[in-house]
């Protein structure tokens, strides 16, 4: 069971500090409406923001070098971290950054390089592998260059940009988006990872903050696909979707309901 911080934000300043948090936020696109008022917006200022991987999100909050992070749920529990409400990364149905690309079909995989950027997907990764096609491969984790993880192994993982970038119609073998896959097989959302707070820090309410940042972000996505998409090598047209359709950042009944199914789901096919 994942811990909440579930404290009320100070009635003066919703938490505010003199000193800004220390916010470790993902690096792929699908995390900057999270982020967008604490770069553009409102609460400019209140945050020294790092970006970086999933993983290393959960790792910087364990050494104690960040007081917040957006975390994969895998690791939320595992390091006893305690979760703000309200707000999530989030899918239902296909989630398009999270594919799997075979030269076999999913049932004959032996070997998958993955990019060991999130945790929680390559969780996913394995959960469907071995609960809908019978197959646990050998993980080789990689960078994600899909042309040298396919010379080493049956299937690549990607995630993030990099599978934003990948185009599934002009692959040779099978695809299979992840978030697609689990919402098929549990009628579920998906939910990725949740603004976390490291053990010790006193949050004092920063989750308004939070859910004030995604919805300066949710109603400027147009603006963030236009000026993020292209440094990244993503079409914007591509980002503008992404970010509107298959993205969710709402953490209410439903999304909790998922992500305690697949938690559960998780302990009993591999070790979390």
């Amino acid at each position: 069971m994942i811990p909440w911080d579930l404290k009320p934000a100070n009635d003066s300043s919703e938490g505010r500090s003199e000193t800004p948090v220390r916010i470790a936020a993902v690096r792929y696109l699908n995390t900057l409406p999270l982020v967008w008022g604490m770069l553009h917006g409102p609460h400019r200022g209140r945050a020294q923001l790092s970006f970086v991987t999933p993983a290393e999100c959960a790792d910087l909050l364990a050494a104690g070098q960040a007081d917040v992070g957006i975390v994969p749920v895998v690791e939320i529990q595992r390091l006893g971290l305690a979760a703000l409400p309200g707000v999530c990364i989030a899918s239902r149905g296909p989630v398009r950054s999270i594919l799997l690309a075979s030269k076999l079909p999913p049932g004959r995989i032996r070997t998958l390089a993955a990019d060991a950027g999130s945790r929680t997907s390559t969780m996913l990764a394995r959960l469907v592998l071995a609960e809908r096609f019978g197959v646990e491969p050998e993980l080789i984790p990689m960078a994600p260059e899909l042309p040298a993880m396919l010379a080493r192994a049956d299937a690549a993982l990607l995630i993030g940009d990099a599978a934003l970038r990948f185009d599934p119609a002009g692959f040779p073998g099978e695809v299979l988006d992840l978030g697609a896959e689990w919402t098929e097989w549990t009628g579920k959302p998906m939910v990725f990872a949740l603004w976390a707070a490291r053990p010790g820090f006193e949050s004092g309410g920063l989750a308004g903050m939070f859910q004030a940042s995604a919805a300066f972000g949710a109603a400027r996505i147009d603006e963030i696909a236009r000026a993020e998409a292209p440094p990244r090598g993503v079409p914007e047209e591509l980002a503008l979707a992404y970010l509107k359709h298959h993205i969710r950042y709402h953490f209410g009944n439903e999304e909790r309901e998922g992500m305690e199914l697949f938690l559960e789901m998780a302990r009993r096919t591999v070790a979390v």
